[in-house]
């Protein structure tokens, strides 16, 4: 379940291969959530909804003006006998630049807890990181190299929904770097072309479709169920719409199921 949860944190993960750029208009606004459904389907299993993924968008002067964007994700409390999850994601971005200034996560998966705090230092182009679990003695206290193009996948998602798929080639590998579990770790990904979508209960859509890979710290491609792909709504909200990984037995899915305040007019819906 926790890779599962890794590529839907990621599923927002398209990118520029040029560094970050100077301070731009934020895509988003204050108050706008999602919401996706996450299914599980298998030979013998028929498509059955295991668990949920939430996002939320809140404007704060703490520790500078930023937004505050706060995501969780659940296993449904019909399946919690079998396996209890609840990890929560936060990070605050500069209202200005959209940079992220901290980050910070709340893992809980059945007795594994893990609660982690990221500080960027952009100045210095570190990352300060404290770690903490109730069977440590004590935090553990990490600081590590950034580079100009490496942010946590939540950051990366709200800095990148305002990109211009117009400059993307379709076909063309572009890696990018993520800062996750105190790593830099790589995703390589492949815009695909446009594509009419109909997602279930929600309506038909206009799409934009990119395939994804999750890589290892030297940039080598795992082998089993980390490919995945993504379609994203085609207008100026870019957000995603569904998700499909395929894994050992079976595939898991994320589906959109509830949209709240856009910034921009889903203009991408056909009806």
């Amino acid at each position: 379940m926790r890779k599962i949860i890794t590529l839907l944190i990621s599923i927002f993960t398209f990118a520029t291969v040029n560094a970050w750029p100077d301070p731009k208009e934020a895509p988003f606004i204050d108050g706008e959530e999602l919401l996706y459904e996450v299914s599980y389907r298998a030979a013998l299993v028929p498509n059955t909804v295991v668990a949920e993924v939430k996002t939320r968008v809140n404007v704060t002067d703490d520790p500078v003006p930023s937004y505050h964007v706060w995501a969780n994700a659940s296993v449904m409390s019909f399946f919690r006998w079998f396996f209890d999850m609840s990890d929560t994601y936060e990070i605050w971005l500069d209202k200005e630049t959209l940079l992220p200034l901290r980050f910070a996560n709340d893992i809980r998966e059945g007795r594994y807890l893990y609660k982690s705090k990221y500080t960027y230092d952009w100045d210095s182009m570190r990352i300060h990181t404290v770690a903490s679990r109730p069977k440590w003695d004590k935090d553990r206290i990490e600081a590590f190299e950034l580079t100009p193009k490496s942010m946590d996948p939540l950051s990366t998602f709200f800095n990148l929904r305002g990109e211009d798929i117009d400059s993307f080639e379709i076909g063309k590998d572009i890696p990018l770097q993520l800062v996750f579990a105190k790593k830099i770790r790589h995703i390589n990904f492949k815009y695909l072309g446009r594509e009419v979508r109909n997602i279930k209960k929600v309506g038909k859509f206009n799409t934009i479709k990119f395939s994804c890979q999750l890589a290892d710290e030297d940039g080598q491609s795992f082998e089993d169920g980390t490919e995945f792909y993504i379609w994203l709504t085609d207008d100026e909200n870019k957000i995603p719409l569904y998700l499909e990984s395929p894994i050992k037995v079976g595939s898991v899915k994320a589906t959109i199921a509830k949209i709240k305040n856009l910034k921009y007019p889903l203009t991408s819906k056909i009806k």
